[in-house]
Formats: C-alpha cells, structure tokens, sequence
C-alpha cells in the first residue's frame, strides 16, 4: 500500500508541475512584450509594405501606443506623449558618451536631414535622440551634444522607471553594461531608428546594416527611399 501511495503522489506531483508550466507559458506569452529581436508578422509586414511600397521599413504588426512618460529635454523642459502628436518622429535611443554607434547614427541623420525636412508632408518629419544615461546626461550636456550635429534635433532623458518601459514599448532594449560607479561605464543599447506616426504609436523600424568593417548603423539612404512613401501627403 506505501508502494501504491507513493507512486499516486509522484504521478499528482508531475501533473502539478506539468499545470503550473504550462501556465507559466501562456502568462509570459500574454503578458510580455516583443524585444528588438522579436519576429514581425510576415502576412502584416507584406500587408504595410504593399500598401506603401516600402522596402527597408521593417513595420510592426499594428502601430504600438507608447506607454505614458514624462522626461526632460536638452531645453530644461518637460516632454510627455503629446509632444509627439501632429508629427513624424525617427526615435533615436542612445547617449552621449557612446563611442561609435551614437555619434555615427546622428552624423549620418544630420548628412540627411535636408532631404528629409524637404520631404512632401502634412506632417513634419522630426529627429528625437532619447538618453538612456541620466546619471552623466543632463540637460546642458544633451544640449551641448545635439547641437554638435544639429540644433533642429529633440533630445530628452529621464529617470531609468520612466525609460525602461518607454524603450521597450517602442520595440527597443538597453542595459547598464558596466559599474555606474565607475566613470567610464558603457551601455548597451538598441541601434535602430524607430518610426512614430502623427498619433504618438510606433509603426515600425530602419534596423542597422551588418557590413564587415563597419559601424552598425541604419542606412539613412534606405530611410530617404521609404519615408516619403509612407509620409507624403
């Protein structure tokens, strides 16, 4: 009868873990949201790409509502979601003392930004540099650094509970890769350059280019052939 009984638990013990898997399974597929690395919907993506002719632009299944945030610009300012409205914004995320992909990334949007300000739209076409570095990224030291590469260019930070789930809900990633005690800590940080569209919603992405000996780096020359396709008037 031992015998018996002890069998009957193991196999109740095994159906419980079995249950509390596949639970697990289905709250973690429910309730997280799709990393930088996540895959996009093929039937969508061809659904966006047919309807605007795009080539490059990889779309999001259906635009994504920013959660709601409240930063701090370069300009000592406050910026929450509507700051975002009635525009087109390329969301860059990054910080200052990036030593390749950052300056490279907004070099290469200023080279561009002629071309795209001249762009055929009801909307503007904005460039927006978010900090993930608030310890050393203040406003004057982002004020400084956008004006390097262009004075028209948005740059903003905030606390990392206001950035976490901002850089996520664009699709985005970064984690402190280092000691933040010490002063030459690195980040590590998505390289892509979001779309958000005159409602505030992340539609999709320019992911970087992977070429040997290079920088990677979004190729403002794929942004220039597909932006006015999706913003022109």
């Amino acid at each position: 009868m031992r015998k018996h009984s002890g069998q009957s638990q193991n196999l109740f013990l095994l159906i419980a873990a079995l249950v509390a898997l596949l639970v697990g399974i289905t709250f973690y597929t429910h309730f997280t949201q799709p990393s930088e690395s996540s895959t996009i919907q093929p039937s969508k993506v061809t659904d966006y790409a047919g309807q605007y002719g795009t080539e490059y632009i990889q779309w999001y299944p259906q635009p994504r509502q920013l959660v709601e945030f409240e930063l701090v610009t370069s300009a000592q300012k406050t910026m929450t979601n509507q700051a975002l409205e009635n525009q087109w914004t390329l969301a860059f995320v990054g910080y200052t003392f990036c030593p390749d992909i950052c300056p490279t990334t907004l070099a290469a949007l200023n080279r561009a930004y002629a071309d795209i300000a001249a762009i055929d739209t009801e909307f503007p076409v904005k460039v927006w540099f978010l900090s993930v570095d608030p310890k050393r990224d203040t406003p004057e030291r982002l004020a400084d650094y956008v004006q390097f590469f262009n004075p028209a260019f948005i740059a903003a930070t905030g606390e990392h509970k206001q950035l976490y789930p901002l850089v996520r809900s664009m699709g985005m990633m970064y984690a402190m890769a280092g000691d933040t005690s010490q002063p030459n800590y690195l980040v590590d940080h998505s390289g892509s350059i979001v779309l958000i569209n005159p409602n505030g919603e992340v539609v999709g992405r320019f992911k970087p280019k992977g070429v040997p000996g290079q920088i990677a780096i979004s190729d403002t020359e794929q942004i220039l052939a597909d932006l006015p396709k999706i913003v022109g008037s």
